[in-house]
């Protein structure tokens, strides 16, 4: 068809190398949240009393650690950008 360009993408091996940084730390961010949501699902599950506490201000404590997850959530992905962020290339968009 004409109009489709045909060449063929030869990867650079710092293109790899990014690659494989970007996909470790994102590799631990999720694991670090994953432990955080297990505790919440944990405590929620085998300990609904210790959920039902009200440790700050009338404030029970599912609500606060769903609000830490959120929080949690927000920097992770936040951490993740500024991690992974190259110093002097173009987004991968470009």
């Amino acid at each position: 068809m004409a109009g489709l360009d045909h060449t063929t993408f030869d990867a650079r091996p710092e293109d790899d190398i990014g690659a494989e940084r970007r996909a470790r730390w994102g590799l631990v961010l999720f694991f670090l949240y994953l432990a955080l949501y297990g505790g919440f699902m944990g405590l929620s599950a085998f300990a609904p009393a210790t959920m039902r506490s009200t440790p700050f201000g009338g404030v029970t404590l599912a609500v606060s650690y769903g609000f830490g997850l959120i929080v949690a959530a927000l920097a992770s992905a936040l951490l993740y950008a500024w991690l992974c962020a190259t110093p002097g290339t173009p987004p991968a968009d470009e």
